[in-house]
């Protein structure tokens, strides 16, 4: 039997390992439409490869897909973060996790990663065909004819489609022109622009445990927190464009933030803490001194978002002084025009219809013999390497499952 693999990456290399070590006696093949394979895994991470993510409770880890959830909940007992670590150490590939949570090569370099893969393909006799990409197919008696981009067709008895996602909706219309069932692919991970915004002039700026709220919604998240040149990144609004894809698109990407940009005080007792020193008449430059755990550069722009004179002492504020404080510091309010997405971390959500795939095997419920794998379905996680496992989980499956109605004749 002969089992494609359309797609070179970390699915498909999962996929492939694992139908080429279950079914020794069928011929695998991964055509990858690039000139290299696995180009994702080796600049993700900027270049370390976040591998997976600490092993959690299958409930606490799926909660970390904005789509997916349910489907990977019923698999991810079958090949989960401590499957994906154990499968790794076991190839000699040394891992280490970070205190976030994020697992990594030892080595901090992707390439240990690659490498691995790459390395378990020729041990196990699997062809790599590079600038071969799937251009469609159809089925046939005898399995699925594949048309290539390089405008060769040849027959195969089983396809695992591992592509990865798509930005545009046109790409998917090969399936669509199979009968495949797709769901609209948005923009799952991205930054926040904010254009002509003077808190750009922190470029570089960040605290550890910021709260980000889609104003008007009920979209909310907390976490790190980075002032860029164009607006806001880190985990806070990564985790926040990825859950509020779907709304935030609806938006067009226009809508107003509202930062708490310190968790570890209350609005009141800032404020009791405040009134203390005027009330003690302290005589300390509001601008020299918070009281609280904000770099000193935002503080200073928050005193001078409020309207404060850098000369003001804290014996000297007003009532209306304290509260406009308050505001910059528990709810200050930006306004978001764009987005910015990089393509080494590019995530869609979208994707081949979840309700159409057995989760069982990955198998296309409405066409037997082609399965997917990794980010080509409908699932997205947020960063930390549950993407990536997604990836290893539905690629193990599919590759487990794709050659098993060829079992008691081959094997």
């Amino acid at each position: 039997m002969k089992i494609l693999v359309a797609g070179g990456g970390a699915s498909g290399f999962m996929a492939a390992i694992t139908a080429a070590e279950r079914w020794p006696h069928h011929t695998v093949i991964i055509a990858e439409k690039s000139h290299r394979v696995l180009s994702k895994v080796l600049i993700s991470g900027g270049g370390r490869c976040n591998v997976t993510h600490r092993p959690l409770d299958i409930h606490d880890f799926s909660d970390q897909y904005p789509r997916g959830k349910r489907f990977l909940k019923k698999v991810l007992h079958e090949f989960g973060a401590a499957d994906a670590i154990q499968w790794f150490e076991s190839r000699g590939v040394r891992l280490k996790t970070e205190v976030d949570g994020r697992v990594f090569p030892a080595s901090d370099d992707s390439a240990s990663i690659a490498g691995c893969l790459e390395g378990e393909a020729r041990r196990l006799g699997i062809q790599v065909l590079l600038k071969k990409g799937l251009d469609s197919f159809e089925k046939v008696d005898s399995g699925f004819q594949v048309h290539f981009s390089d405008g060769t067709k040849e027959v195969f008895d089983r396809i695992i489609l591992a592509t990865g996602g798509f930005p545009k909706s046109s790409s998917y219309d090969f399936l669509r022109e199979a009968g495949i069932a797709i769901k609209e692919p948005l923009p799952s991970l991205f930054t926040f622009n904010s254009p002509g915004n003077p808190i750009s002039k922190l470029m570089g700026v960040s605290v550890p445990f910021a709260q980000v709220k889609i104003g008007g919604t009920k979209l909310v998240h907390h976490g790190p927190l980075l002032i860029t040149h164009w607006g806001f990144s880190g985990p806070a609004v990564l985790k926040l464009s990825a859950f509020g894809a779907e709304l935030l698109a609806e938006m067009k990407y226009e809508f107003n933030v509202e930062i708490r940009w310190c968790n570890d005080i209350t609005r009141e007792e800032c404020r009791a803490m405040w009134l203390g020193w005027r009330d003690k008449k302290v005589k300390t430059l509001i601008a020299n001194h918070s009281g609280l755990s904000l770099p000193e550069r935002l503080w200073n722009f928050l005193v001078e978002e409020a309207q404060i004179s850098d000369k003001t002492r804290w014996a000297d504020i007003g009532n209306k002084g304290i509260d406009s404080l308050l505001n910059q510091v528990f709810s200050n309010i930006h306004a978001i025009k764009g987005k910015t997405t990089f393509k080494e971390e590019f995530v869609t959500c979208g994707g081949v219809c979840l309700d159409k795939v057995d989760h069982r095997t990955m198998e296309y419920k409405n066409i037997p013999g082609l399965y997917f794998a990794g980010e080509l379905l409908d699932v997205d996680g947020v960063t930390g390497g549950f993407n990536f496992q997604n990836a290893w989980t539905t690629g193990f499956i599919a590759g487990r499952s794709v050659g098993q109605n060829y079992s008691s004749v081959r094997l």
